[in-house]
């Protein structure tokens, strides 16, 4: 019997440089602690769902959102770097624990020259949290990046 592996893709969530995440300079997400993805380095304020799935997690300092995928793929959108630190300055959270989201809807909008001038790093890893559920992850290419460009795919 055969099995068809299915591909599944996973968007940019927003406009900026895209970045392997072994060039982010934080030891947590280098060295693929929290699990496996890339970081954009944003020139725009909008952060969008990189997929399609539901809302697992608003932080309460609005740095970071957690989503699944229809497909059991666990997703971490972090907002720069130490910025729980910020306790939520600089973050416009718009969606909420349940929330269903395709890829594309606005999920949050971030004040990067408020978050920069305190002094934060603007690197935004996308990590794929349970790595072990993919057979393959593919990274796109360091480039400049749209939302709803592809930088990760996965086989399942």
């Amino acid at each position: 019997m055969f099995f068809k592996k299915k591909e599944f893709e996973i968007v940019s969530p927003m406009k900026g440089r895209l970045i392997r995440i072994k060039d982010v300079p934080d030891d947590t997400f280098r060295e693929e602690m929290i699990g496996k993805g890339v970081a954009i380095l944003p020139e725009g304020n909008e952060i969008y769902a990189p997929a399609s799935g539901t809302i697992t997690t608003v932080f309460p300092t609005a740095h970071a959102i957690g989503l699944t995928t229809k497909d059991g793929i666990d997703l971490l959108i972090h907002i720069g770097l130490d910025t729980v630190n910020l306790k939520g300055e600089g973050f416009a959270v718009k969606v909420q624990t349940g929330d269903e989201v395709q890829a594309g809807d606005l999920l949050l909008v971030a004040d990067f020259e408020k978050i920069r001038q305190a002094g934060y790093r603007l690197e935004s890893p996308l990590i794929i949290c349970n790595p072990e559920a993919c057979k393959k992850i593919v990274y796109s290419d360091p480039a400049f990046v749209h939302p709803g460009d592809v930088v990760m795919k996965f086989l399942k």
